[in-house]
């Protein structure tokens, strides 16, 4: 089963402490050679995108940052696990990380299973 994990977090809590990255990179590293882990990123500030948007049969363009935004999308990860109690355990690692390295960080990540070829 793939799923598409979503970290979610304020913005503005600034770039994660050294120690955590190295312990993300060495926790992804194991998922991915694992074949755990099929694809990840973390994403810049909104300042840096902008959204797209389709309503009342027009679109427009929106660019960054997004003020409104009580929580920006700061990474993801595509992941193939055997079920979704597998993949929370695997969610539940990456927080702790977060919890040691950078303990002021505030956030969540949504798990969410991906349609397949079905």
């Amino acid at each position: 089963m793939k799923f598409m994990m979503i970290v979610k977090c304020k913005e503005g809590q600034g770039f994660p402490p050294v120690e955590m990255m190295e312990a993300v990179e060495k926790w992804a590293a194991d998922s991915a050679k694992s074949g755990v882990m099929l694809g990840r990123g973390g994403l810049k500030p909104s300042e840096a995108g902008a959204r797209v948007v389709l309503a009342n049969g027009k679109i427009s363009v929106v660019d960054g940052p997004f003020t409104e935004a009580k929580e920006i999308i700061g990474g993801y990860s595509q992941v193939e696990m055997p079920t979704k109690e597998a993949a929370v355990q695997s969610v539940v690692q990456f927080m702790e990380i977060s919890k040691k390295y950078w303990p002021a960080w505030e956030g969540e990540t949504e798990i969410r299973e991906m349609y397949g070829m079905e």
